[in-house]
């Protein structure tokens, strides 16, 4: 097996295509479990997965990408009704996509980079991680890297979690607070997100599902807990600030609830209002709304959409580098088992040779003569091989494998590791991965 020659088959569960039911629904008990679930299938020889509040996805290398799809089906994601499948082209696309924050709900957000690095490091630590996604992944987290230093894909404030923070950052010096985060939808990940950034004490997020709470803590670096709603009073009194964002028919802060709260710092993202009016009637709560926030989001939106436009430029340029990179390590795995064959037809010619030499002479040939005989072998071998080992690299370049499989077939039929995704007039690992994307 031959895995220069195999191809990556994805799969997604993730926003917008997906609902937040569809994702809870998809998710794994863990990236490990998952892992372990896709290696078990047969025929799947690296494996890659993430799971973040947003978005589900398992990446397999295969040799081919019917086996890919198989084994993605067999872990149920492939069949879930809102998946989305991917080819072995559109797959590394995507994962550069997704390092980048072009994928996210929040354009050019920065957690996802930490996400995708550290489900990398799990898949190594799992042993799942081979050569093919190695250089995949490790390209998307260079792309997510280039894309924040290169361009402004990142600066400033785009949703409204990411803005109640900055707009408590401009009031409290958030290194030293506690923050709480009520309600685990869209809104309260993005701000106990954009909390952990900006690096306060600890995050606690309560919600109606502690669950769902559970998920949006695990995606944190900073200390963090979840909690049911009716934990909210002791998380209110433990709290410097908080963001609100549950969803709710009707306020979820009451002032019975608030009762001791304390010097408390409110951005209230809840439509209707999370937040009683009349909490503000406490001389130590300072509350802001909805109307308070859209000045902080307006210029910041048109200032990421202007730099996505770069980022796709740098998603374009390493993909073609990353495909360039496939094709050079295609090319040489079949030129290496040319040069393989060769040899081995050489020595045994070689061997006969000599030995008929010997036969023919009293003596036996000498040293010398050994060498001369062994030396016009390889120079023939050289010379023959050096104008297919050219053509073969040209083809590999311009994707021309049809070319690549003839020659597998003039040179030795049953060549060892000879692609299976080739077959009989079959089409390379690359177009026939395309047939099966989902774009």
């Amino acid at each position: 097996m031959n895995r220069n020659t195999s191809v990556v088959s994805g799969v997604r569960v993730a926003r917008p295509e997906a609902t937040v039911e569809d994702i809870e629904d998809a998710r794994a008990e863990s990236t490990a479990a998952l892992l372990d679930e896709l290696g078990a299938q047969g025929g799947v020889e690296e494996a890659y997965a993430l799971q973040t509040c947003n978005r589900v996805e398992a990446y397999v290398v295969t040799t081919d990408p019917e086996t890919g799809r198989r084994a993605l089906d067999a872990v149920g994601l492939g069949e879930h009704p809102a998946a989305v499948d991917s080819g072995h082209e559109e797959s590394l696309r995507h994962l550069m996509r997704v390092a980048a924050g072009i994928e996210s709900l929040v354009l050019g957000e920065d957690q996802i980079l930490g996400q995708v690095r550290r489900a990398y490091e799990t898949a190594v630590d799992s042993g799942d991680i081979g050569p093919v996604l190695e250089e995949g992944v490790t390209k998307a987290i260079h792309v997510g890297e280039r894309a924040r230093t290169e361009t402004a894909i990142n600066e400033g404030v785009v949703s409204l979690g990411s803005a109640a923070v900055h707009l408590a950052g401009s009031e409290l010096d958030l290194a030293d607070a506690s923050a709480l985060v009520v309600g685990a939808g869209e809104m309260g990940s993005l701000a106990a997100r954009a909390f952990d950034a900006a690096g306060v004490k600890d995050v606690v997020v309560a919600n109606r599902t502690p669950e769902r709470a559970q998920w949006v803590v695990a995606d944190l670096d900073a200390p963090g807990r979840a909690v049911g709603l009716d934990a909210l009073p002791r998380a209110l009194s433990d709290a410097d600030v908080v963001v609100a964002a549950t969803g709710s028919d009707g306020p979820v802060v009451t002032p019975a609830v608030a009762d001791d709260a304390g010097e408390t710092f409110y951005v209230d993202l809840g439509q209707p209002r999370d937040v009683a009016p009349t909490v503000a009637d406490d001389a130590d709560a300072a509350v802001y709304d909805l109307d308070d926030l859209e000045d902080v989001t307006d210029e910041t939106r048109e200032q990421r959409a202007s730099a996505a436009v770069a980022v796709e430029s740098i998603v374009d340029e390493e993909l073609d580098r990353l495909l360039s990179q496939y094709k050079r390590k295609r090319a040489d795995a079949v030129i290496a088992q040319m040069y393989e064959s060769a040899e081995r037809t050489k020595d045994r010619e070689v061997a006969t040779a000599l030995s008929r030499l010997d036969a023919a002479s009293d003596g036996g040939i000498g040293d010398a003569e050994r060498e001369v005989v062994e030396s016009l072998a390889d120079a023939l071998v050289s010379q023959l091989l050096a104008a297919p080992t050219r053509s073969l690299r040209e083809a590999a370049g311009e994707d021309d494998w049809e070319t690549i499989a003839t020659a597998i077939r003039l040179f030795d039929p049953d060549i060892d590791g000879a692609d299976p995704a080739f077959g009989d007039g079959a089409e390379s690992p690359r177009f026939a991965a395309a047939e099966t994307e989902n774009d």
